[in-house]
């Protein structure tokens, strides 16, 4: 399948091999109606390509937006792991956070990934009702994230609503 600039319905970065974006293009297209056979081309998409950070990115929206919280965790997860070690930082936003210092996070497209995949962990972690986690992983993301270029303070007013 062949989808040209003018067709795509999402903009993923410029940087999205071809075959990757047409069938992440092809999967957004397929979501509503068919999900089963959206869900296998963005699996597709991951496996043609584990280093694009786009494709876990297209994935875990997806899982999210069908409420399959864990799946979308598990591709978080893997995100992360993925642009730690293109970014050459340590997989760990506790360890991070300790040292904010010493590592950038707004150099790249993969860190500025890491940071919006973070956001994203901690509002998975709202909506699986483990407050006490999303709140670890914001309050990293505070420290991490000062510019809130993320826009993390948007998670972090739904966990203080929660907790009131």
């Amino acid at each position: 399948m062949t989808v040209s600039s003018l067709e795509e319905r999402v903009l993923f970065s410029p940087n999205i091999p071809d075959a990757v974006n047409q069938l992440l293009q092809a999967a957004v297209a397929a979501s509503h109606a068919d999900p089963v056979r959206a869900e296998t081309l963005f699996l597709q998409a991951q496996a043609l390509d584990s280093q694009c950070l786009q494709a876990y990115f297209a994935l875990y929206k997806f899982y999210f937006h069908y409420k399959r919280f864990a799946d979308a965790e598990n591709v978080v997860l893997a995100g992360l792991a993925e642009a730690a070690q293109q970014g050459g930082f340590p997989n760990n936003p506790q360890q991070l956070a300790a040292t904010p210092n010493a590592w950038d996070l707004y150099a790249s497209e993969t860190t500025l990934f890491y940071l919006y995949t973070l956001k994203a962990l901690a509002f998975i972690k709202l909506r699986q009702g483990n407050e006490i986690d999303a709140h670890h992983v914001l309050a990293n993301l505070k420290t991490l994230d000062l510019k809130d270029l993320s826009g993390a303070s948007v998670i972090m007013d739904l966990a203080a609503g929660v907790a009131a």
